[in-house]
């Protein structure tokens, strides 16, 4: 189950076949808003030969590899549910996990019926972190539910979204909490198998991860009859070459098979043919390092955090913009203005513009819309988005026209170039921002353009790059009019 990227025409699809991270600065989105920190090394970024979208360091923006700082890391929510060992300071180690409690959700779930447990984790109101919201306990469902004997679990750890280093610090402090949720999943789904597809650009994630792997092997936490059980499963780590796209879950699937990571059609879904045809169930990071949780202190109460259709807690990674940038575990209902001037403590630049919540395919919100209840439906309500987490504010330095041009480079460049719109509109609206910024005007005829080509990619894409694009698109021209009108002649 291992990806072979050493075929030309697959090898050449990826951005980072072959090379390290090391030093390089990151050119993604909370590095893009904080370019003025250090124009320096934001030149650095735009120049480098490959791109790097993310480094999962935007609490240091703008970033470089080799950047060693951490972020704060507080909890504010009435339960922890994923940050209460890493706040502790972590534990890497099985020691160390099994001495904050870990693994007996493990042993409790081998002794409870499967059934049983995707019953909970439907009860417990648990939706996806990684940036859809789809209720996790439906796609348990569907994979417990479908035929066949052999069958996957995937932990998409392509934390690609500019903004978000919520899973490096799950991966990199408590890499066990993962292991055991995957264990878990594998139990009450029916799977024998699984991996962890890691992004190339956490090379730290991936020595943990590997000592982790082999460490719970072991002590009997992984491979044949785990815990004296009749239950058998392991786990492979399988290291991304560079590809935004890849977090997208079929073209994960594409890449981990060694197919060009294209967006597969839909139907059928993953949790009916998945990996190598077989019903698979794909969860972000942080959706399973809620499920040892859940398993230990019930559905109940999980379902008692949160707020309206979103349950539990949700974790929220600020820019450097910020004076307090950091990682944050916070219950779902809490104002969006609260995020952003109490655990943020404002901005340190200037004047607030905008914050994007969940990456760069979501809507900006502007600030008289801060009252928002951080929430599912309600951001949805706004035009914006939960999404992964990553919070990037910005300030009077970033243009909308500048905003615009580097969100659609950003698309364009990621595009795995199945859609039309997708791989030619995006680069399309990348030229036509850049005139506002090189002469002052775009001519008044490309602002129809403009919108011909966000409707075509609201009703025409595959998967939510191109959608996100067109959400983003959306925002600017509801709540930023009069700046996106002065772009045209």
């Amino acid at each position: 189950m291992q990806t072979n990227p050493h075929e030309p025409n697959i090898a050449s699809f990826y951005h980072l076949t072959g090379r390290a991270v090391a030093d390089s600065p990151c050119q993604g989105m909370a590095c893009f808003a904080a370019r003025h920190l250090d124009p320096d090394r934001w030149h650095t970024a735009q120049t480098q030969a490959a791109r790097i979208y993310c480094l999962g360091k935007c609490y240091a923006a703008p970033a470089a590899g080799g950047d060693t700082r951490r972020p704060g890391i507080e909890i504010h929510a009435a339960q922890p549910v994923v940050l209460k060992r890493v706040v502790a300071g972590g534990a890497r180690t099985v020691q160390s996990y099994t001495g904050h409690g870990g693994y007996t959700a493990l042993a409790q779930a081998l002794r409870t019926a499967p059934d049983a447990i995707v019953q909970a984790i439907e009860h417990s109101g648990l939706r996806g972190r990684g940036g859809a919201g789809f209720p996790t306990g439906r796609k348990w469902r569907a994979v417990f539910q479908a035929s066949g004997d052999e069958k996957f679990v995937v932990a998409n750890a392509d934390e690609g979204d500019p903004g978000a280093y919520i899973d490096r610090f799950i991966m990199e402090d408590d890499p066990h909490a993962l292991i055991e949720a995957l264990v878990i999943a594998g139990y009450a789904v029916g799977a024998s198998k699984a991996c962890i597809y890691l992004r190339s650009e956490y090379p730290e994630a991936r020595i943990i991860l590997k000592q982790a792997l082999a460490d719970a092997r072991q002590q009997g936490y992984l491979g044949e009859n785990i815990l004296d059980s009749r239950f058998s499963f392991d786990i492979e780590l399988i290291i991304g070459q560079g590809s935004y796209i890849c977090g997208e879950e079929t073209a994960l699937l594409n890449s981990i098979e060694g197919r060009r990571p294209e967006v597969r059609v839909r139907p059928p879904y993953p949790t009916e043919s998945g990996l190598f045809d077989k019903p698979t169930l794909i969860d972000n990071v942080e959706t399973l390092a809620a499920i040892p949780w859940i398993v230990q202190h019930g559905a109940e109460a999980y379902r008692t955090l949160g707020f309206s259709n979103s349950r539990g807690t949700k974790l929220v990674s600020l820019n450097s913009l910020f004076n307090r940038p950091g990682l944050y575990e916070i219950e779902f209902g809490m104002p969006v203005r609260h995020i952003v001037e109490q655990l943020g403590g404002g901005l340190k630049t200037g004047k607030l513009k905008g914050v994007i919540i969940g990456g760069p395919l979501a809507g900006m919100i502007p600030p008289q819309l801060l009252d928002t209840p951080f929430g599912h439906e309600e951001l949805h309500a706004i035009g914006a988005a939960v999404g992964h987490g990553g919070v990037v504010v910005f300030d009077e330095h970033t243009s909308i026209a500048a905003l615009i041009h580097h969100i659609f480079s950003f698309g364009a460049y990621e595009s795995c170039g199945k859609c039309t719109p997708c791989r030619l509109g995006s680069r399309r609206i990348e030229q036509i921002f850049e005139k506002p910024l090189q002469t002052g005007k775009a001519p008044a005829i490309e602002k129809a353009e403009w919108e011909e080509i966000v409707a075509a990619l609201a009703h025409t894409s595959l998967c939510g790059l191109g959608t996100g694009l067109a959400e983003f698109a959306h925002s600017i021209e509801r709540y930023y009019t009069q700046e996106l009108t002065a772009c045209f002649a």
